[in-house]
């Protein structure tokens, strides 16, 4: 056991947390708190502490349904969790240790107590950690499927939207892709037949110019002509909204690319272009302003080893935020005020000393104050109004790029002149 042990103290009472995190700060533990369950399973991904004291009784989702989502997760499922409540009844207790969790505290307790159980359980859970590696040493297969879990760990560090978005997005892709290929294979033998139909009735017409009365008022009813010319136009016309369907679903999988964690080289272009595929219709003209304008100004770039899921993640962040400032200014100005001046994103690409790419996306927006702009990538620091964010894309984006990547990001702004990201990552990993 480990006193410099990281443990996540979860309470929507101010008073219990003080105390909580006294008594193991005395203990010399580091102490990491959270108010909420929503909050709590944030930050065990982003921090992953060696062991948590749970509250029952929370607002929002409380202490049991927490508890089952931290299980269900593989990056937090294998913390052990200590549940604080007030409850004395058995049902409840039985209900928790049920959903994983390894130990009660019941409030008020003594502090010796229950350091004596923190303590206990961290050495429980260090245990199981010396036993698989040493069962991992001795046995092959079991060393590559903790490898597997690692790399897995790894991919599914996202922000708390991008996760469930990554999961929609590739479902959605896949229930698409086999109705409209379906579709579009169809429709060329579609094409074939309605071509073979048309050559008979125009040999039928040649050789018997003069219909019955009842044959030709049908084809005047039907303006038999008119379908002649048109029906092929039709099929060429469903054709190229099918392929334009493919081309956004295979956008789609583009982005999300949830089922790769391993390093492998892509075209950052590529990822680029598959991220403002979904933020198109944001893009879009609407009836209080005009569309905003993406400028792209892409260099020849090499295929870049990555995790591409990721990073598509971090340029849907950027340019989500982007968006968002621009439309905070839009909301003081004139329709006319912003045609005289558009709404630009600017994406540029570049090679840096053929060891690493840039990317810069830049937007002419009101920009960041400094006293702001120094705490963006801090976790949960947000400026947006309840409900609007959480302030966790910026610093999962800082974490994906630097941790992930050994990469750089900045961020350059003033008041008044727009705000410019920019990410470096190297072209090969180590």
């Amino acid at each position: 056991m480990d006193n410099s042990d990281l443990i996540l103290v979860v309470d929507d009472t101010p008073a219990n947390l003080a105390v909580v995190s006294e008594a193991l700060n005395d203990a010399d533990f580091e102490v990491a708190i959270a108010t909420d369950g929503e909050l709590a399973i944030s930050q065990a991904e982003l921090s992953l502490p060696s062991l948590i004291l749970l509250d029952v009784m929370m607002p929002g989702i409380d202490g049991f349904e927490t508890c089952r989502r931290l299980k269900a997760s593989k990056i937090t499922q294998n913390i052990p969790i200590i549940f604080m409540t007030a409850l004395s009844d058995s049902t409840d207790k039985v209900k928790g240790l049920s959903l994983g969790a390894v130990d009660y505290v019941t409030k008020p307790f003594q502090e010796a107590e229950l350091i004596a159980r923190v303590k206990t359980q961290l050495k429980l859970y260090h245990l199981t950690e010396q036993l698989e590696l040493q069962v991992a040493e001795r046995t092959g297969e079991l060393k590559k499927a903790l490898q597997q879990v690692q790399q897995s760990q790894v991919q599914l560090v996202q922000s708390e939207k991008m996760a469930a978005l990554g999961q929609l997005i590739a479902g959605v892709a896949h229930e698409i892709n086999n109705p409209v290929n379906f579709i579009y294979a169809n429709l060329n033998y579609m094409e074939e037949y309605t071509q073979i139909f048309l050559d008979f009735l125009e040999l039928y017409q040649k050789n018997y110019p003069h219909p019955v009365d009842e044959i030709q008022e049908q084809a005047e009813d039907v303006d038999l002509q008119f379908v002649q010319s048109d029906v092929i136009k039709t099929i060429a016309s469903m054709k190229v909204g099918t392929e334009r369907i493919r081309e956004i679903v295979l956008s789609l999988r583009n982005f999300s690319r949830i089922d790769e964690a391993e390093f492998k080289p892509v075209d950052i272009h590529e990822g680029i272009e598959s991220t403002l595929m979904i933020l198109q219709h944001r893009f879009k003209a609407q009836p209080k302003r005009p569309e905003i304008q993406i400028i792209r100004e892409y260099d020849k770039l090499p295929p870049v080893e990555c995790y591409s899921g990721q990073l598509n993640q971090v340029f849907m962040n950027i340019l989500a935020n982007a968006i968002d400032g621009l439309e905070e200014v839009n909301a003081k100005l004139t329709y006319q005020q912003i045609k005289d001046n558009p709404n630009q994103i600017v994406i540029r690409t570049s090679v840096i000393d053929s060891k690493s790419v840039e990317i810069v996306i830049e937007d002419n927006g009101s920009g960041i104050p400094e006293h702001i702009r120094k705490h963006i990538f801090d976790p949960f620091f947000t400026t947006k109004p309840v409900g609007k964010g959480t302030g966790i894309g910026l610093s999962i984006s800082y974490q994906i790029v630097v941790e992930k990547h050994q990469g750089q990001l900045k961020c350059f702004s003033e008041v008044g002149e727009g705000t410019k990201f920019v990410i470096q990552i190297p072209i090969h990993q180590s």
